[in-house]
C-alpha cells in the first residue's frame, strides 16, 4: 500500500493515506502573499498555529532533556523536521495560475515557538516559476491526505501584501461542503475508486483566496 509522509514525521510516522478518514491535527493559519515591485508574486508568508492535543505530542517526542519544554535546539529539530517531511506535499501550498498549478520551493527555515499550550510555525515559500499577476489566481493551503485540518479563522487571515495587487479583484471563497458534493458526485466517486491514496480532491473543500488581475 502506498505510504505517506505526514507533516513531522512522529510528528509523524508513516501512514496509509487510505486511513486518512477524518483531520487528527488542526492547525489556525494566516496566509500573506506578497507581490514584488515587477508584478509577480515574490513569496507566500505562512503562519500555523496548532492544537493543543498535537502540540503536547510533539513536546513529548522532542524533549530530549525532559524537562517539560522545548528549548530552542529543540525547536529547530522540530522545524527541520517539518522542512524534510513536507516537500513532497509542497508545504500544502495550492496555488494556480490561469488554471495551472504552481509548485513552491522548499523555505530556508521553518521558525517554530510554543506559547501556551500551543506550537506555532513560521516559513515564507517562493514560487517554483514565476507567477505574474495577470489573469485569474488561486491560493490556498490544504493537506490532500485530510490527516491535518487547516483553517483561516476570518477572511482577514488571507492577506495580499504590496502594491501590485491594487489593480486585482479579489475574493475569500469559502467552499459549501454540500454543494462541492453535489457538483462533484461523479468525479468524487471515481477519483476515490481509481486513486484512493493519491487523489488531491480534497482542495475542492478547501479555503481559498482568488484573483482577478
Amino acid at each position: 500500500m502506498k505510504k505517506s509522509t505526514f507533516l513531522m514525521a512522529s510528528l509523524l510516522s508513516l501512514l496509509p493515506a487510505a486511513a486518512f478518514a477524518h483531520p487528527h491535527v488542526f492547525v489556525e493559519a494566516r496566509l500573506e502573499v506578497v507581490a514584488d515591485d515587477d508584478g509577480n508574486v515574490a513569496e507566500l508568508r505562512n503562519v500555523w498555529r496548532f492544537d493543543e492535543v498535537f502540540s503536547s505530542s510533539v513536546v513529548m517526542d522532542f524533549d530530549k532533556n525532559t524537562d517539560l519544554k522545548l528549548d530552542p535546539n529543540e525547536l529547530a529539530e522540530v522545524g527541520k523536521t517539518v522542512r524534510d517531511s513536507l516537500v513532497d506535499y509542497d508545504y500544502y501550498m495550492n496555488l494556480t495560475l490561469n488554471g495551472k498549478n504552481i509548485k513552491v520551493e522548499k523555505p530556508d527555515l521553518i521558525h517554530v515557538d510554543y506559547k501556551q499550550g500551543q506550537l506555532l510555525m513560521f516559513f515564507a515559500v517562493k514560487p517554483a516559476e514565476k507567477m505574474p499577476l495577470k489573469g485569474g489566481l488561486t491560493f490556498g493551503v490544504y493537506d490532500p491526505t485530510l490527516y491535518t485540518s487547516i483553517d483561516f479563522p476570518t477572511d482577514n487571515e488571507l492577506v495580499l501584501v504590496g502594491d501590485g495587487f491594487k489593480s486585482c479583484k479579489h475574493q475569500v471563497v469559502r467552499p459549501d461542503a454540500d454543494q462541492v458534493i453535489a457538483e462533484n458526485k461523479q468525479s468524487l466517486t471515481d477519483a476515490f475508486f481509481n486513486d484512493p491514496t493519491g487523489t488531491n480532491m480534497s482542495k475542492l473543500f478547501a479555503t481559498r483566496l482568488d484573483l482577478t488581475c
